[in-house]
């Protein structure tokens, strides 16, 4: 046998053995750390928010086959709940599948009440705070800085710990006086009026003019303030 054919077989042989012993050291500990970097990497974090990752501990009675190849994890489309089924994938060629089940949180810092607030009461500072709520337990649009509803009022009865949301709180509310503006490009004119319903930010209503009892539209821009664009 000539020397080149024996460096060739010497040089497979230490080939498979580097190989065999990387597929040997895949144990659940760093299948467990595959499955988070993979979710880490490919799910989006919510603005402001928090993600957190929990990989369920492997079935000690499965037995973990060596792969040579480099795994590949799959997130099932469509998913909804909290608890995922991660499928890892080993393309040897003899191929081989494994579902760890994973639990995804994510949340949000949301306004809430930090004691009981009467229908009607005011909505500040001493009645508020900022906690962080699972994204899948809010329903509605949030609010996620005190100082935007500092002034409000509540429309009605909200118990300690309820999440504030456009909904329950009202930037301007009915028979409130607020501030009407009729602005164009050319001049702004400033008068009194009485809500003639509730609004939100952005919502628009039916405003009485205090002066001339006329009844007008305009679009909520602040607490007691709704502007008429001309």
């Amino acid at each position: 046998m000539s020397k080149l054919k024996i460096f060739i077989i010497f040089s497979l042989f230490l080939a498979s053995l580097s190989s065999l012993a990387h597929s040997q050291t895949l144990d659940r500990e760093q299948l467990k750390s595959f499955v988070k970097l993979f979710l880490e990497e490919n799910l989006t974090t919510p603005e402001r928010g928090k993600m957190t990752i929990t990989v369920s501990s492997i079935d000690p009675r499965i037995i973990l086959k060596p792969c040579l190849s480099s795994l590949v994890a799959n997130i099932p489309e469509n998913h909804n709940g909290r608890n995922v089924n991660i499928k890892i994938n080993c393309n040897d060629p003899t191929p081989w599948h494994l579902f760890i089940p994973t639990r995804i949180q994510m949340v949000v810092p949301v306004v809430v009440a930090s004691s009981i607030i009467s229908k009607g009461s005011r909505v500040d500072e001493t009645n508020t705070a900022i906690e962080f709520r699972d994204t899948r337990r809010i329903r509605g649009e949030i609010i996620d800085d005190i100082k935007t509803v500092i002034g409000t009022q509540a429309k009605r009865k909200l118990s300690t710990g309820a999440i504030l949301t456009r909904k329950n709180i009202c930037f301007v509310c009915k028979g409130s006086h607020v501030t009407l503006i009729a602005k164009s490009n050319n001049f702004m004119i400033k008068t009194a009026g009485v809500a003639l319903k509730d609004g939100a930010i952005g919502e628009q209503i039916k405003v009485r003019n205090k002066k001339s009892g006329r009844i007008v539209t305009g679009r909520v821009t602040a607490i007691n303030k709704v502007v008429i664009n001309l």
